[in-house]
C-alpha cells in the first residue's frame, strides 16, 4: 500500500498589491500519495506557482498547513527550511539555472557533496543519473555547449541526486520546442518512475499534463 507523502490542508495564500489584496490560494487541501505523478494546470495567475513554492518551503502560506514524508513544514525556521529543500526535495525550474563555469557532471554532482557526499560518490551518482537522461556523451560539456533540451536534461538529473522524496517541476518544458518538450517531459517521468520519486509537474503542455498519473486544476484559488 502507497503511503501519502504530502498532505496540504486549507492553504490560503494573499498578497497586497497597494490597496488592493490578491486572493492567490483560497483554502486548497489534497494529498499526493508516495511515488507517484500529478500534474497542476490552470491559466496564468491562477496559483500554480505559487503552490509550487509553498510545497517546496521557497514561500509560506498565510494559513493551513503542509506535511512532506511526515514533517510539518509550514512551522520550520529558516535553517529548517534550507535543510527540508537541500535533503527532501528536487527543483526543476522553467530556466535551467546551470552554472555556467562547470561541466554537465560537475553541475549534477555539485549539490551531492555539499550535500555531504563523498567527491568520489557524488561524481559516480551524477554519471549514473546523466546516463539516465541520455547524456553519457555531453558530460564535460559546458551548459554554454549544450542545447536548450538538453540543458534541462541535465536539470532533471541534478533534481535527483541528492536521493530527495518529492520532486517539484515547475514548467519544466516551457523554453522548449516540441520535440525537445515531448524529450524531457518523458525523460523526467520515466527517471520518477525509475527511482521512486513522488512528481509534482507545473505545466500548461497538455500533453505533459497528460503523461502524469493523476491532474489537478487551479482556478481562482480552488482546485477543481
Amino acid at each position: 500500500m502507497s503511503e501519502v507523502l504530502v498532505r496540504a490542508l486549507n492553504l490560503v495564500k494573499n498578497y497586497v498589491s497597494g490597496v488592493e489584496t490578491l486572493h492567490i490560494l483560497r483554502g486548497i487541501s489534497f494529498e499526493v500519495m508516495q511515488g507517484t505523478s500529478v500534474a497542476v494546470t490552470g491559466q496564468s495567475g491562477s496559483g500554480k506557482s505559487t503552490l509550487l513554492n509553498i510545497l517546496g518551503g521557497l514561500d509560506r502560506c498565510d494559513s493551513g498547513s503542509v506535511e512532506v514524508a511526515g514533517m510539518e513544514i509550514t512551522g520550520l525556521s529558516e535553517n529548517s527550511l534550507s535543510g527540508y529543500r537541500r535533503d527532501k526535495v528536487g527543483f526543476i525550474f522553467q530556466f535551467h539555472y546551470l552554472l555556467k563555469d562547470f561541466t554537465a557532471l560537475e553541475n549534477v554532482m555539485l549539490p551531492g557533496y555539499m550535500g555531504g557526499m563523498k567527491k568520489k560518490t557524488a561524481l559516480e551518482k551524477a554519471r549514473i543519473l546523466l546516463e539516465d537522461v541520455h547524456l553519457s556523451d555531453r558530460l564535460q560539456h559546458f551548459p554554454s555547449q549544450l542545447s536548450g533540451g538538453e540543458r534541462q536534461r541535465v536539470a532533471v538529473a541534478r533534481a535527483l541526486v541528492n536521493n530527495p522524496d518529492l520532486i517539484l517541476a515547475d514548467e519544466p518544458t516551457g523554453n522548449l520546442d516540441p520535440d525537445n518538450s515531448g524529450i524531457v517531459a518523458e525523460l523526467l517521468y520515466a527517471n520518477a518512475e525509475k527511482w521512486g520519486k513522488t512528481l509534482i509537474v507545473v505545466t500548461h503542455d497538455e500533453k505533459v499534463a497528460g503523461r502524469a498519473a493523476y491532474r489537478y486544476s487551479l482556478e481562482g484559488g480552488l482546485i477543481l
